[in-house]
């Protein structure tokens, strides 16, 4: 009778912004154990898509921990201890019997007070619990910070190729067949990677129409033609000031370290020159809003400088000001995160006029309060799911306030906002409205883009700016571009070998 490989699965996944003045906690995680983890078995994320292949392959899931968090600030020094603790703890458990291989879903781009490395570290303890002759497999986030520490404790990696992402399970499924070709075919793989001193951000990383995603389709094609095992172009969280960031490829092979070195210094010319297009295009607030009201049709207002999804505070309420102060009279949708706010409309009810302010709730240093006298048009319990990968989000208690016309969301919890769940779960159509405004960089095209008339990046301050200059890098290496234009590259490749 021949026996059923035995992989060890964990997940720990978040991204933060070091300039989120609001440090991360421990109860930012939603965690699932054990076989609650199947809750994912089937959806639109990595361990889904893993499952799946699992199953098919006839390989024996053995389930540890699965942490989720959406993106915050920098996480707390006893949070990450407890986080820490728990996730090994659940591995520790498992890791002495009898595991032929473990696969580790991970972001990348978490950060801790005292770690700024969280996931080199869990890798690396994995490692001594688990022996240096398991294969460990781990998938990542395209803006994920791939380190040499963590590249030490692996032998294999695939990366997200789709940005709006996408591809969450079907990445989860390639990682899935790396580890199974190297349980089966014990392969002793080579991981090449090259590290690019840049931080880029704006339209043409997006990978259906931008330069970026060119290259990602070379990625691609080298493991669709069996070149290589997996390959990938990581850019990075701009906002996660860590010392290994930056943009890098990363090819992996089944031990041919010549073809490995090849393919990822090819990709990684192709970049360099590329990196003046990859940065933000942003308009000014006020041209924006005078170009908006000259537009008969839908706009958006993109607020990447607040995007919840990359780790900002969501609440920020300079377009909501500068809408007002502007004189702007056509109807307005709008997020915007301030407990303070909801727990008024809670209290006052459905129907109800209240005085409150909004905005500056938590970066009060960038957001001044904007004082509103609005009446309560809903009340939730601010449960949702994502419209791609169909996970929960949870704002806590939720209203919706009018006042003018304007109509905005109010959260107590700061949340993923990288789509239109919210919109919808409180009753709400964006395409009722003449602007909306939208608090991520990039959204599927078809959520947006398809409908409105024009989509303005406006030029306002925040935790995640595309503006890069402005945040105050101080850990990243230096010289990186833009923060550095005089920044050069010299493409140098380093091999890992299992």
């Amino acid at each position: 009778m021949t026996t059923r490989p035995r992989i060890l699965i964990a997940e720990c996944m978040q991204e933060i912004s070091s300039f989120n003045p609001l440090a991360g906690d421990f109860d930012n995680f939603h965690i699932e154990r054990g076989q609650d983890m199947l809750a994912q078995d089937g959806i639109n994320s990595s361990l889904g898509g893993a499952l799946a292949v699992f199953r098919e392959t006839g390989m024996d899931p053995v389930l540890t921990i699965s942490a989720r968090s959406g993106s915050a600030g920098i996480l707390m020094a006893q949070a990450w201890q407890r986080l820490a603790g728990e996730v090994l703890a659940s591995i520790a458990a498992q890791a002495g019997s009898g595991i032929d291989g473990v696969y580790f879903s991970l972001h990348g781009a978490m950060a801790a007070e005292g770690e700024l490395d969280p996931e080199g570290y869990l890798l690396a303890e994995t490692r001594k619990l688990i022996g240096p002759n398991v294969p460990i497999v781990i998938s990542l986030d395209l803006h994920g910070i791939l380190t040499d520490r963590m590249l030490k404790q692996i032998n294999g990696v695939t990366i997200y190729h789709t940005y709006p992402h996408v591809d969450f399970a079907s990445t989860g499924q390639r990682a899935a067949r790396v580890l199974h070709r190297l349980v089966t075919e014990k392969i002793r793989p080579t991981i090449a990677r090259v590290v690019i001193p840049a931080l880029v951000r704006g339209d043409e990383l997006i990978t259906k129409s931008g330069c970026y995603g060119e290259l990602i389709r070379e990625a691609r094609r080298l493991e669709l033609e069996g070149v290589a095992m997996s390959a990938g172009i990581m850019i990075g969280n701009p906002f996660t000031d860590v010392p290994e960031l930056c943009c890098q490829v990363v090819v992996a092979t089944a031990g041919d370290a010549a073809v490995a070195e090849q393919e990822a210094l090819r990709l990684a010319r192709e970049f360099w020159p590329l990196r003046h297009r990859m940065q933000g295009k942003l308009i000014s607030l006020d041209r924006a809003i005078a170009q908006a009201s000259s537009i008969s049709g839908p706009v958006i207002f993109t607020d990447a400088a607040d995007a919840t999804s990359s780790g900002a505070t969501g609440d920020s309420n300079l377009i909501l000001r500068g809408l007002r102060d502007a004189g702007y009279r056509k109807k307005v949708l709008a997020q915007i995160v301030d407990p303070m706010a909801a727990a008024a409309a809670h209290r006052a009810g459905v129907g109800a006029r209240i005085d409150v302010s909004l905005g500056g709730a938590i970066d009060a240093k960038r957001f001044a309060p904007m004082h509103v006298s609005a009446r309560v048009r809903l009340l939730s319990d601010g449960q949702a799911r994502l419209e791609t990968m169909k996970l929960g989000l949870e704002a806590g208690p939720t209203a919706v306030l009018e006042f003018d016309n304007f109509t905005v969301v109010v959260f107590s919890r700061t949340l993923t906002l990288l789509d239109r769940a919210m919109y919808y779960a409180n009753g709400l159509d964006p395409t009722d409205f003449d602007l909306t405004v939208v608090k991520s960089p990039h959204t599927e095209h078809h959520m947006y883009d398809a409908w409105v008339d024009n989509n303005f990046n406006v030029d306002v301050p925040g935790a995640t700016s595309a503006n890069l200059k402005t945040l105050g890098h101080t850990i990243c290496a230096r010289p990186m571009y833009p923060l550095d234009a005089d920044a050069g590259f010299e493409p140098r490749a380093v091999i890992y070998r299992s």
